[in-house]
Formats: structure tokens, C-alpha cells, sequence
């Protein structure tokens, strides 16, 4: 079966990719790391030595900002002519991601509308809601609970011991949490086509919402709307489906290009916090998975096998994004009811993120361990509590993990500076935090699903030549 080809063919495009990326390393980027590594040593020594020069005006002064300077510039040229080089490998992942974007946000409104103008009224769509978000606020809180137990068990930051940095020095990361202004901004959409251009998730399901309710709200005449809006859901399948047959250049493009920036020494020299992460990660899995089990049954590792192609793309790719449309397909053929797909699998991916939110308090302890900042039992909750509201306005934020980690660890007076660490294999763990998310989302529409009794007792037998 096609399926089953495209699961070997991304399998074999990762690794394919790591031998890749690290000829190319070898061979190509090795020189330029060294320029920029031997630059950042620099800028940090010169940086540390003007705080000691109370007089601005000096001989000394000057100079030491000309050579600051003048390394900053070594780095900038550097850091352009490496991504130069990976250019040809970005590319290919790049493309995909590009078409992936292109389809989520009609393939969002044309499905929610349908499925929440099938619901009928707005006591269906109250009922649905409010199981998915007890299902959502449940899962993000395990996870962001066990992201805690697991660093505190590990204690992957302890050995590295790590003085406190300068106040001066810090990140490119802008150091703020998500307040209430920028959470609203991120769910009313000023424009809908505004949202369809920038691929405002959470406000297009907003919007998507709102024209569900009154198709059906309008009775026999929404019945155009409804089939017009499935028609063209259908069409964007197809799409998807040629989509689909660039997943593994897209995967082995974007491990070649990590893999080659950073060097297999990247896995080396952070390879007990990767290695407990990513075991932190399998746990979370099983915990995901057992939760399924006892709404779903024996059918929950049916459930997980029909993902994987969608696991393995989020995994590749770094972004649970690209395996949105495959995901979607997937579980209407595992038998759940397509009005309850299309009403709870957007909503996950703006509420559901399960890896993401594990990571947040792994990530902000470890910082806590490196440091040898301790935080008490209450310190911690109040960091969890903090992680559970603000992570709720991430998503479409760049490098959101990062933005939130850098906002909350300032209340704790943990280094900004730190995520300095975490930069170089931020796209390593990505991966993991990315392929979880769609395990996260999958589970969740299954388990809604039965809960209303929308889930087919079979799954459906379709050929996978679409998907």
C-alpha cells in the first residue's frame, strides 16, 4: 500500500539526512562554526571586560568597543555564509512547509464551518466544547506536571554548574510572557482574510465558528453553504494528497540542514538532557495513550498506527502544522465523525499542545539546576500555574516555546541568558515536542468522538491513494 511506502520513504529520508548533514558538516560548515564559535568567545570576553571600564571616555574603552565591533561582524558574515551554504537543503523543506500553509487555513474554515453547521444548534456545539476542553485542560496540566516531576527526578542541569551571568548579557529571545492584550490579539481576528494571510489559527476558528453557527442558524438555505464548503474540503484532500509526496525531501532536507549546522557533537555534548527529555517525552506517550485506552479501547494502538506517517512528518519537518491535513484525513477514516473532527482538531492545535507544554517546565527547572537557583515546592506550582495561562496565547508565535520560557523565567529571576543553552538544540527537541502534539490531538478528537458516540465502530476501508 501507498501508506505503507510513505512511512518507509520518510523513515528512510531521517536517516539518509543525519549521514548527510554530517558529511556536510565535515566537509563544508566545520570552518565557518569555528569562526563563530571562536567570535562568540570573544564578543563575551570583550563584553565582560568593558563592564569593568568605569570610564567611558578612555583610549582603552574605545578600543575594546572597535574589537567588539569588529567580532560581531566576523560572526554576522559568518552565520550569513553558513546559512548560504544550507540554502540547498532548506529549500526542500521550506517548499513543502510553504504548500502546507498554503492549504491549513482553508482546509480549517471549510471543515469547521461544516461540521459545526451538521451540529446543528448551539447547545451541540456548547456540549462538544466543553468535553474538548476538559480533555485539553486535563492533558496540559499532566503534562506540564510531569515535565516537572521528571526534571526534578533527572536533574539533567546539575552537573553542568553554571555561574550567574552578567545582568548585561542575554539572548536574541524577547524576554516577555503572553498578557492579556496579546492573547486576544492572537483569538479576535480584526480580518478574516487578515487571519487566512497570516495563518491566524485561533482566530480563523473563530471566525469559523461564528459562520458555522449561522449556516445552520438560516436552516434550508445554509444547505448550499454546507455542501459548497464540503465540496471544497474534498478538493483541498485531494490537494493534500500530491502535497504528501514531497514529506520525505521535505524530512531529509530539514535533518540535513540541522544536522549540518550543528554538528552530531551538538548531540554529544547535550546528550544526557536530550536523552531525558526525549525518554521524558516516551512517558508522556504512554500516559497519552493509556488515557485513549480506556475510552477507546484495543482500538487506541489502531488509532496510533494510522498516525504515524503524521507523527513522522511532524517529527521531521519540526511542526505539528505540517501534518494537520494528513492527520485530519486519518482519523475520519479511523471511524470518528468528520463534524467532530473538524470542530476539535483546530481548536488542539491552538490549546492542545501536550510536547510543548512538558517542555516548558523541563526547560525552565533545568535553567533553575544549571544555575543552582533553587526553586521550592510552591515556586514550582506558581511556575506550572503561570506556564498553563500564558502558554494558551502561543500559538502562531515564533519560536513560541522560547518566548514563553524566556518570560516566565524572568519572574523566578532565572537567567534570560540561559536560553542560550537550549538555542543550539532547540531543533533537535522540536522535533519530539512537535510529533507529540499530533499524538496530543489525534487521541483528543478520538476520544470526543466516542464520548458523543460519533466514533464508526469499524474503521472506514478507503484506498490511500488520497492520502
Amino acid at each position: 500500500m501507498k501508506k505503507s511506502k510513505l512511512t518507509l520513504y520518510i523513515f528512510i529520508a531521517l536517516v539518509l539526512g543525519v549521514i548527510a548533514g554530517y558529511i556536510y558538516n565535515v566537509n563544508v560548515i566545520v570552518n565557518i562554526n569555528s569562526k563563530i564559535s571562536t567570535a562568540d568567545v570573544a564578543i563575551k570576553s570583550i563584553s565582560t571586560h568593558l563592564l569593568t571600564v568605569k570610564d567611558t571616555t578612555t583610549a582603552e574603552y574605545k578600543s575594546l568597543k572597535l574589537a567588539k565591533t569588529a567580532q560581531v561582524t566576523i560572526r554576522s558574515t559568518n552565520d550569513s555564509l553558513r546559512d548560504d551554504k544550507l540554502e540547498g537543503f532548506t529549500i526542500l523543506s521550506d517548499i513543502f512547509l510553504r504548500l502546507i500553509k498554503m492549504i491549513v487555513g482553508p482546509l480549517i474554515f471549510t471543515t469547521l464551518v461544516v461540521g459545526v453547521a451538521k451540529l446543528g444548534d448551539i447547545n451541540a456545539v456548547g456540549r462538544i466544547g466543553g468535553k474538548t476542553l476538559l480533555w485539553f485542560l486535563s492533558a496540559t496540566l499532566v503534562s506540564l506536571l510531569l515535565g516537572m516531576l521528571l526534571v526534578n527526578f533527572f536533574e539533567p542541569g546539575v552537573e553542568m554548574h553554571l555561574a550567574l551571568p552578567d545582568s548585561h548579557l542575554g539572548t536574541d529571545i524577547k524576554a516577555t510572557g503572553i498578557t492579556l492584550k496579546d492573547f486576544i490579539n492572537h483569538v479576535v481576528p480584526r480580518s478574516f482574510f487578515e487571519a487566512m494571510a497570516n495563518n491566524e489559527i485561533l482566530q480563523i476558528v473563530v471566525f469559523s465558528l461564528f459562520f458555522g453557527i449561522a449556516t445552520a442558524a438560516i436552516g434550508d438555505m445554509g444547505q448550499i453553504v454546507i455542501k459548497a464548503m464540503d465540496a471544497i474540503a474534498h478538493v483541498i484532500f485531494k490537494i493534500t494528497g500530491y502535497i504528501m509526496l514531497l514529506a520525505p525531501l521535505a524530512v531529509f532536507g530539514a535533518i540535513t540542514a540541522v544536522v549540518a549546522k550543528q554538528g552530531l557533537g551538538v548531540l554529544s555534548t547535550y546528550a544526557i538532557f536530550i536523552g531525558e527529555f526525549y525518554f521524558s517525552l516516551l512517558i508522556l506517550w504512554l500516559i497519552i495513550v493509556l488515557a485513549g485506552f480506556f475510552v477507546l479501547r484495543t482500538r487506541v494502538f489502531n488509532l496510533v498506527n494510522r498516525i504515524k506517517d503524521a507523527m513522522l512528518v511532524a517529527f521531521g519537518t519540526s511542526t505539528s502544522e505540517a501534518a494537520y491535513p494528513k492527520l485530519l484525513l486519518e482519523l475520519e477514516q479511523f471511524g470518528c465523525n468528520s463534524k467532530i473532527v473538524s470542530f476539535v482538531l483546530p481548536l488542539g492545535y491552538s490549546f492542545n499542545l501536550d510536547g510543548s507544554m512538558m517542555y516548558m517546565t523541563f526547560a525552565s527547572v533545568f535553567l533553575a539546576q544549571v544555575y543552582g537557583i533553587h526553586l521550592s515546592f510552591i515556586h514550582e506550582i506558581t511556575m506550572l500555574l503561570i506556564l498553563m495561562l500564558t502558554s494558551k496565547g502561543m500559538a502562531g508565535i515564533p519560536r513560541a516555546s522560547l518566548v514563553v520560557i524566556a518570560g516566565t523565567i524572568s519572574m523566578f529571576n532565572i537567567p534570560e541568558a540561559g536560553l542560550a543553552l537550549l538555542l543550539g538544540i532547540d531543533p533537535l527537541l522540536d522535533m519530539g515536542r512537535s510529533a507529540t502534539n499530533v499524538l496530543g490531538n489525534a487521541m483528543a478528537t478520538a476520544v470526543v468522538s466516542k464520548w458523543e458516540g460519533e466514533l464508526t465502530a469499524v474503521d472506514l476501508v478507503i484506498n490511500d491513494e488520497a492520502a
